[in-house]
């Protein structure tokens, strides 16, 4: 039985002024999988996925969300697919000014029409699903360690029940045992929720044990 792909990069090229990133990259993403974005410094994974995201535009070639591709998408569409991802950022991207709980509530106020009740017992389902105790509700980004601060933003990633989830070296920074835990988390997060896991990382023992595959860009 044929997989159905999530996300296909065709001969895509990547170009800074003259200096090329990207020259020809083509690579295709099961739906519920966990598929890696690796390579030395410099190659290209921040700004591939980034691309993915349309935090930025491919110079050539197609990049292909959900089916569409997002360089030629319109506003409309461009919200929708939006609406059907999450982002994890190396540092979790938390506003500082809010609680832990207003956070994970922020993308339910922003693109549902959802009660305010409802919305804050979802954020506060969504931060015991990552396994953040319920007292980190009421705390700020500031109060949190490395670890739990990517829990939360892993909850607000969660936040609208996303089809995709993009990582960008989520165990950056982590201790070993830390890394680990949010290893078997995204794992099991993967199993359940049926999600596809889009990851930046250069953890061995991440790349060993969490992806199902990858791909890797080289320097020419």
């Amino acid at each position: 039985m044929k997989s159905h792909i999530a996300i296909e990069a065709r001969n895509v090229v990547t170009r800074f002024g003259e200096h090329v990133i990207h020259d020809g990259v083509n690579f295709k993403i099961n739906s519920g999988e966990i598929f890696g974005l690796l390579g030395g410094s410099g190659s290209g994974k921040t700004t591939l996925l980034r691309e993915m995201i349309m935090l930025q535009r491919v110079s050539d070639g197609e990049m292909l969300v959900l089916g569409t591709n997002v360089a030629k998408a319109s506003q409309k569409m461009a919200q929708k697919l939006r609406e059907k991802w999450g982002v994890l950022f190396q540092f979790g991207a938390l506003f500082t000014s809010l609680t832990i709980l207003e956070n994970v509530m922020l993308p339910m106020q922003e693109y549902t029409k959802l009660p305010q009740w409802l919305i804050e017992e979802s954020a506060l389902m969504k931060l015991s699903m990552v396994g953040l105790p319920a007292k980190v509700a009421t705390m700020y980004p500031s109060e949190l360690s490395g670890g739990m601060k990517k829990r939360a933003g892993l909850a607000r990633a969660l936040a609208l029940d996303p089809k995709l989830l993009f990582l960008d070296e989520p165990t950056s920074g982590l201790d070993p045992h830390s890394a680990r835990a949010f290893d078997e988390l995204i794992v099991t997060l993967k199993e359940t929720l049926g999600i596809t896991v889009v990851m930046v990382t250069h953890d061995k023992d991440t790349i060993a044990k969490v992806l199902d595959r990858f791909v890797i860009l080289g320097n020419k």
